[in-house]
């Protein structure tokens, strides 16, 4: 009836608690038969061995491939069509399946936890950062998005499968299959929880990863909606122009004015190749979601 799909790189110390809870959680919401498949993503400690012996399903990667990649073999090796996701190292409320899994069945196409709690806010840093970044995922969607990269999650695995070729192969899957859904019509619901200490170390790279996850966006912008990007930068014609434009009149300069008309026509170009995109998008994706 379930799988649960959890990527783990060297997550030795806390993979076996980790399935046992998916096991028991399996039982107590009568939700077997279940599978806990751990995609062990090029681990050098004894995650796979830990995870094998507590009664997971380990598909095994060489050398690490990236939070994404392992995700997706995850959730191509799945057994059965509802899926949760959900992270190795202890931070997630395991427990609280049960509650996404209710919320699931009233028709939502995904569930996710919307992490809350001291141990989610965690630095300063990391704060405005995922502010920015959720500013910028729904000013893309045109929706509010309360946790744009919650490793917690509930989905159908046929809904998903088509999706998957899009969705990016790092840090960014979480934000990515959000965005996928949001931009093409399907139904989330947000279920707050209470995120937990983690178990071991952190894997994510918040410079690197952060960068990741803006390129995302942009080339999600591009692909489900790429008018927004050339309103954005039509309106940063304009606004170049409205200064010129005032300047010349302050300066009485003949340049700054011929540089304001120039750049009122250039956002009308801009607009107009936006529309082109459009149009493009379109006929690229005929016949498809």
């Amino acid at each position: 009836m379930i799988s649960f799909v959890i990527p783990a790189l060297n997550e030795a110390a806390a993979i076996a608690e980790t399935v046992g809870k998916c096991q028991a959680v399996a039982r107590q919401h009568a939700l077997e038969p279940a599978e806990v498949i751990v995609v062990d993503d090029g681990s050098t400690d004894a995650t796979g061995e830990e995870a094998r012996r507590q009664g997971a399903r380990v598909i095994r990667h060489p050398k690490p491939g990236g939070y994404g990649n392992a995700l997706k073999k995850g959730i191509l090796a799945a057994s059965h069509d509802t899926v949760v996701i959900l992270d190795a190292d202890g931070t997630y409320p395991i427990e609280r399946v049960g509650d996404l899994w209710q919320r699931y069945q009233q028709g939502f196409d995904m569930v996710v936890g919307q992490r809350t709690g001291p141990h989610y806010r965690e630095s300063r840093l990391k704060s405005p950062l995922r502010a920015v970044l959720r500013m910028l995922v729904e000013f893309t969607t045109g929706q509010p998005v309360p946790d744009v990269n919650s490793g917690l999650r509930i989905f159908s695995r046929k809904t998903i499968l088509p999706y998957l070729p899009r969705l990016c192969n790092t840090f960014s899957f979480t934000t990515s299959l959000t965005m996928a859904y949001q931009m093409t019509g399907r139904f989330i619901d947000h279920l707050p929880i209470e995120y937990h200490s983690r178990i071991g170390s952190s894997k994510v790279r918040l410079f690197r990863d952060t960068l990741r996850t803006l390129q995302y966006i942009i080339e999600a912008i591009l692909y489900y909606n790429p008018i927004k990007i050339f309103i954005l930068l039509s309106l940063f014609c304009l606004l170049l122009s409205a200064f010129c434009l005032v300047g010349a009149l302050a300066t009485k300069l003949l340049s700054l004015f011929i540089l304001g008309i120039g750049n009122i026509f250039l956002a009308i170009l801009v607009f107009a190749i936006g529309l082109l995109a459009v149009q493009l998008k379109e006929l690229m994706r005929r016949g498809s979601f």
